[in-house]
């Protein structure tokens, strides 16, 4: 089973960028894609983007299209999430996982590594 670590949260000012990163270790991880989700505070998790990690292919959930870019560096073994334009409504506890899959999915039941959690706090 596969590792993983978030960080680059924090607190942020809204209308600022923020990129956060998530480093794979363990496993056989360049078999599967990975995906960045996020748990406001009440709410249920959300899919953001996934991504393949052999052919880095993008898919994101049609609420975060053009603010958000999902890219992988297979050579650091790590994942990344930019987001542009932050909102207060971005305020949520972001999570990378690894699939079960090698296609990109939105589904958390298909994930069955999760990271422990990167905090982004946005201030209006």
């Amino acid at each position: 089973q596969v590792q993983l670590e978030e960080s680059g949260g924090g607190l942020v000012q809204a209308g600022d960028s923020r990129r956060l990163s998530c480093v794979v270790s363990g496993g056989t991880f360049s078999r599967y894609a990975m995906g960045w989700f996020r748990q406001a505070p009440g709410k249920e998790r959300e899919f953001i983007a996934a991504i393949t990690w052999i052919g880095g292919m993008p898919y994101y959930a049609d609420s975060v299209k053009g603010r958000f870019t999902i890219s992988r560096d297979k050579a650091k073994s790590t994942m990344y999430l930019q987001i542009t334009s932050l909102k207060p409504e971005d305020t949520a506890v972001y999570y990378c996982g690894a699939s079960i899959h090698d296609w990109a999915t939105a589904f958390a039941t298909d994930y069955d590594s999760w990271g422990q959690g990167t905090q982004v706090t946005v201030s209006s």
